[in-house]
């Protein structure tokens, strides 16, 4: 562990290094080699730009792992499994994996969701005593014939596929909710306790696309909740002829929308990935006006990834980032992206 956590700290100095820099590196990472490569690139059996993106700072890491193994001809089913694993595995981490805060109740319960360019799913929710929810949703899409397992029997399935149990309730998040229940005021702190996931997006040197989505969920939430993140449409949608994308934030409205779904719908209209997720997110925003629902705790946000390589995110609120990193350069050191928002 303690060199994972030196790695980080010099990822973490290099994107701010990054942020600092005229806006070109991050321009580069966020526009294709090639406009129109994939097509062409398929056609002449060239190798395809290798993309990924995820959200968060936290994709820092998570993308430059996964974009490794893709320049290593991985698919980019596994390498974004790979990324995403790292961040589940991270105990400093209070949203995701091994470190999520816990329920009201005092219960880590993780969600997870994946899903490749042919439209294969899998889906885990409510899930305890097992960090690596994501390889469990990619064991459900590949072992069983369902698509979603969830609380007890998707445990039971983790232990028939050999997966360790373990508490995922670590003293810091323990801390932090036993600070919680001394007045247990549910009211999420934006782009905090709302960024309650880290979705990617990879695009592998075959052109394929895939996405996994995983959380803990909103910290304090009651037993039982289930949020966007693991359900296919809502938190995340590929479409291998099309392009994918995946959601954070406040999971009951993206799923009042089938948010991912509907970016990616509309990038099937010919509508860019940055366009594709304001859209939604306005689509969203237009739903609490209609409902005349309070808005002052709501974050969320869209990360989308086109079959051509292009890549864009949206959010409601200030404070959304993402990571991306593209090429064939090894080593490249992914760029950290403020995402445009649609409120001040």
């Amino acid at each position: 562990m303690p060199a994972m956590n030196l790695k980080k700290r010099q990822v973490m100095k290099r994107s701010d290094f990054l942020k600092l820099m005229s806006g070109a590196a991050a321009v580069a990472a966020i526009e294709p080699a090639f406009a129109s490569g994939t097509a062409s690139s398929v056609v002449s059996n060239e190798p395809v730009e290798p993309v990924s993106i995820a959200t968060w700072r936290f994709g820092l890491e998570t993308t430059k792992l996964a974009h490794q193994h893709l320049l290593q001809g991985g698919t980019a089913l596994d390498a974004t499994e790979i990324g995403v694993k790292l961040c589940e595995a991270d105990p400093k981490e209070r949203s995701v994996g091994l470190g999520g805060r816990p329920d009201r109740d005092g219960h880590v319960t993780l969600d997870a969701c994946c899903m490749d360019h042919l439209g294969n799913v899998g889906s885990v929710a409510g899930v305890e005593d097992v960090v690596h929810v994501s390889s469990l949703a990619r064991a459900v899409m590949e072992k069983t014939p369902h698509v979603m397992l969830v609380g007890e029997g998707a445990r039971q399935f983790a232990q028939e596929m050999g997966f360790p149990l373990q508490d995922l309730l670590v003293p810091e998040s323990k801390a932090e909710w036993e600070k919680w229940k001394e007045k247990s005021d549910y009211k999420p702190v934006i782009n905090i306790e709302n960024h309650d996931t880290i979705g990617q997006l990879s695009r592998d040197t075959e052109g394929r696309l895939a996405g996994f989505c995983t959380t803990s969920g909103m910290a304090f939430k009651m037993r039982g909740r289930v949020g966007d993140s693991p359900l296919i449409g809502p938190g995340l949608y590929v479409d291998g002829e099309v392009g994918a994308a995946t959601a954070t934030g406040h999971g009951e409205e993206v799923i009042r929308v089938v948010g991912s779904y509907r970016v990616v719908a509309e990038m099937e209209k010919g509508f860019s990935p940055h366009e594709a997720c304001k859209r939604a997110v306005e689509k969203i925003y237009a739903f609490f006006k209609r409902r005349e629902a309070g808005i002052q705790d709501t974050q969320i946000g869209f990360i989308a990834l086109d079959k051509n390589g292009r890549v864009g995110g949206y959010a409601l609120r200030p404070g959304f980032q993402y990571a991306v990193v593209r090429g064939f350069t090894p080593n490249a050191e992914p760029a950290l992206v403020d995402v445009e928002a649609l409120l001040p």
